[in-house]
């Protein structure tokens, strides 16, 4: 089952849908495991060729409570996208993380944050402050925000803004403060700073993001102390996975990888026990 609804934050109402995992297996006693997906740069919770719908889903279906969002000024969302930065969606995020885990059927122990390109980034970011955060799953993630939305959006409309005060891209409207937002966080920097486990894709024809940001990310995700790092490298997949082949790989490695950090975690509780 799913349904739309909205969620606060500030003043501003976002958009969102939450799907429920069937009833078959589950008893009112068990809490369910809880999946926030981040969507990227002006896009929304639906997604390319309705990416997040179709993950969505699935992982429903598999027993997880998703819930998938438009950050403000996108999507169904209210706001204006240029006027809210980093800063801003990470808070977004820390509200419908509020929202999720304020459910009585959702185990705070089991909080996985999904997000795609500069969503991941912002997912990142957030759980590298949010301790509620428990994995991380980035498709695709953005590494330096600043230098690859400067190269997405192109010289020109960032020279724009800067000059006029705002520019406008694809029908929304950016502005200086929303680029100055990029160059104050380095996900590099912050990754570790989390110590859960973490799942990284990518598709090696990503003209976007460039692939070697993942390769990179696993490394120093390794360095840390605690948790584990996966990834998959998705051979000839683009940014937002337009193949079904390879979306279904996507969706199909990222279950499978729930499912083992699902058993990590239930070995290492009967071993501290």
């Amino acid at each position: 089952m799913e349904r739309p609804f909205t969620i606060r934050h500030e003043d501003l109402a976002l958009a969102a849908t939450i799907h429920y995992p069937s009833q078959e297996g589950h008893t009112p006693e068990q809490k369910m495991p809880l999946i926030v997906i981040c969507h990227g740069f002006v896009g929304s919770r639906v997604g390319v060729n309705r990416l997040f719908v179709l993950a969505a889903r699935q992982m429903a279906e598999q027993g997880y409570l998703v819930i998938r969002f438009d950050y403000a000024g996108c999507g169904e969302s209210q706001g204006v996208y240029g006027d809210h930065g980093i800063d801003s969606m990470m808070a977004q995020t820390r509200s419908v993380l509020d929202y999720g885990l304020s459910l009585d059927c959702v185990d705070p122990c089991r909080v996985t944050l999904l997000g795609h390109s500069l969503g991941g980034a912002v997912a990142l970011l957030t759980a590298a402050k949010d301790r509620r955060v428990k994995s991380l799953a980035l498709w695709s993630p953005v590494g330096y925000p600043f230098a690859d939305l400067v190269r997405i959006v192109g010289r020109d409309i960032y020279d724009e803004t800067i000059s006029k005060g705002e520019a406008d891209y694809q029908g929304y409207r950016l502005k200086p403060p929303f680029f100055e937002s990029l160059q104050e966080h380095q996900p590099f920097q912050q990754a570790s700073k989390f110590l859960g486990d973490v799942f990284i894709a990518h598709g090696t024809s990503d003209d976007a993001v460039p692939p070697d940001y993942s390769f990179l990310l696993e490394k120093t995700f390794w360095q840390r102390g605690e948790g584990h790092c996966d990834k998959n490298i998705i051979f000839q997949a683009d940014h937002t996975y337009t193949h079904g082949k390879h979306k279904e790989e996507l969706i199909q490695s990222t279950l499978e990888w729930l499912g083992s950090h699902r058993q990590r975690q239930q070995d290492w509780q009967h071993w501290s026990i």
